[in-house]
């Protein structure tokens, strides 16, 4: 029998203006009764974030260390790298940041960062995929790859791939931040890089996520044997400086109940601090619950399109060693 809490949740689900804005996490915590996890639920783990600078990457930097973990920070900008680090180093009165300056849409600068954190880290319990960006105009970026496709699928194909190893830490585990916007967005394998029609930006971006989330669900599949599990989760409608910027109708609109950062990451939070990643590992989660992978039967790929996805994506990333990461 259906417990009433989830059939009010799923109603929610359905609506998704309500699911999505602030209202989704305003009720659902009063529904469940969300536990707050403890101050020092992260001390003595490693976590790594792509995109920490701002948006909801920011907020998920510091809510990590405020839990106590160590953080490694990968962004584009070595000033606001420094800025940051010097803003937890100074409020935490330690030095547990370590920045490392790379471009996702760059697959030398993912390799140099990879060879950077081997070197200087044993152990990476949790690789969070939050680097975002929406590019107003079709671009081919330094390995002439659609710059959407590359800064949030290829790039971090290669980041997962290469640091693999470190992952292997007990109870290791990666998760995507992703966009309910891929929802809509049907992935073309034929065409993953936007070549042909008109080009939209939010449209690529949605595409991207699409392919991220499916990719997620590989990783889950394939990185099992070394016990590391792989998952996304979306933030619903956050009111990041991102959004502002590519959505200003959207935002301006929405803007009274769209969801604070902090409200969009506590699903983050919540799968970086669970005692037992590797029952969350393959799903896609908003608010604590796992959702589904679709919501119309034109965007479903089956599990042979999320091969040839993988295989599409590795021939992309490691184009010397393609067939490696089968």
């Amino acid at each position: 029998m259906t417990d009433w809490r989830d059939a009010v949740d799923a109603g929610l689900e359905l609506s998704v203006v309500g699911s999505f804005s602030s209202v989704g996490p305003a009720v659902r915590r009063r529904l469940f009764d969300w536990p707050t996890p403890r101050a020092d639920a992260l001390a003595g783990r490693t976590v790594l974030i792509t995109g920490p600078t701002s948006g909801l990457g920011r907020a998920a930097a510091e809510r990590l260390a405020d839990l106590g973990a160590r953080l490694v920070l990968v962004g584009r900008s070595a000033e606001r790298l420094a800025l940051l680090h010097d803003e937890l180093a100074q409020h935490h009165g330690a030095d547990r940041f370590l920045t490392v300056v790379a471009d996702m849409g760059s697959l030398a600068s993912v390799r140099s960062a990879v060879d950077l954190i081997l070197s200087r880290e044993s152990r990476l319990d949790v690789l969070v995929d939050s680097a975002g960006a929406i590019f107003p105009r079709r671009e081919l970026g330094p390995d002439r790859i659609e710059r959407t496709f590359a800064t949030l699928v290829v790039g971090p194909f290669a980041l997962v791939a290469g640091l693999r190893p470190l992952l292997r830490a007990p109870g290791g585990r990666v998760i995507a931040v992703t966009s309910g916007g891929q929802y809509a967005q049907r992935l073309p394998l034929d065409d993953l890089e936007y070549e042909t029609g008109a080009y939209e930006g939010t449209r690529a971006y949605a595409r991207a996520k699409r392919a991220q989330v499916a990719l997620m669900r590989e990783w889950a599949r394939r990185l099992a044997p070394d016990g590391i599990a792989a998952m996304a989760m979306h933030p619903g409608w956050a009111d990041t400086p991102g959004l502002a910027e590519a959505l200003p109708g959207f935002h301006r609109l929405m803007r009274p109940i769209l969801r604070t950062p902090a409200e969009g990451i506590d699903t983050l939070v919540w799968l970086a601090t669970a005692p037992d990643g590797a029952r969350f590992s393959g799903g896609l989660f908003l608010d604590r619950r796992r959702r589904p992978f679709d919501r119309l039967p034109t965007t479903r790929l089956s599990l042979d399109a999320r091969r040839t996805l993988w295989e599409r994506v590795s021939v992309l990333a490691t184009p010397a060693q393609a067939g490696v990461l089968a």
